[in-house]
């Protein structure tokens, strides 16, 4: 990818996406007792899903392409009195990390991938998520009218992309949050729950 990503972390105006707490969908998931034992947040931006985690006891890490983000993300944990680990580290390539998780989150991550890096990312979440594993994956929607945003998925590409090696257990209609940069504050969203065979 070639994005700069470091620069949506810098501006004045926070970046869509990044509205300061855990999108709702991923706060019910907590409360449900899902974010537990050992957990990877990948492209986890400023780290709000990464400690939403480690509040609900997981041993929770983080991990984005951008210095900035992962910046802010270690000082939210430290004001917050949380032990949760951030890394730098690219999705493409989670495997360098030499971990494994029983839990991956994926947040507004999926759908900034091409076509072929797309195939990349599934191939990397597979280095890391444990068999018998769980991905909790939350992407952009064809359901979302316009053009403005990133790239749109369909539940039938989500189920493609995860065909080999996976299970598609659910994909339900959902929402972000976003900062009203769509001339709204909420956006359509698929939510993913994926294991790994």
């Amino acid at each position: 990818m070639t994005q700069d990503w470091d620069a949506s972390y810098s501006a004045q105006q926070a970046a869509a996406w990044d509205i300061g707490r855990p999108q709702p969908a991923f706060a019910q998931l907590a409360a449900r007792g899902l974010l537990s034992g050992r957990l990877l947040d990948a492209g986890c931006g400023t780290g709000e899903h990464t400690l939403l985690a480690a509040a609900a006891g997981a041993g929770a890490m983080g991990v984005d392409i951008s210095a900035r983000a992962i910046e802010q993300a270690r000082r939210k944990a430290a004001e917050r009195g949380l032990a949760a680990r951030f890394e730098i580290a690219d999705a493409l390539d989670l495997g360098a990390l030499e971990l494994t998780f029983g839990t991956v989150l994926d947040s507004g991550l999926f759908h900034v991938f091409d076509d072929r890096d797309r195939a990349r990312y599934v191939a990397s979440l597979g280095r890391v998520l444990e068999p018998g594993g769980t991905l909790y994956l939350m992407c952009f929607s064809d359901r979302q009218p316009g053009q403005a945003g990133p790239r749109r998925i369909r539940a039938d590409e989500l189920r493609a992309a995860f065909a080999g090696g996976w299970t598609v257990a659910s994909i339900v209609a959902d929402t972000f949050e976003v900062n009203p940069v769509f001339g709204s504050t909420t956006v359509q969203a698929w939510l993913a729950t994926i294991g790994r065979r």
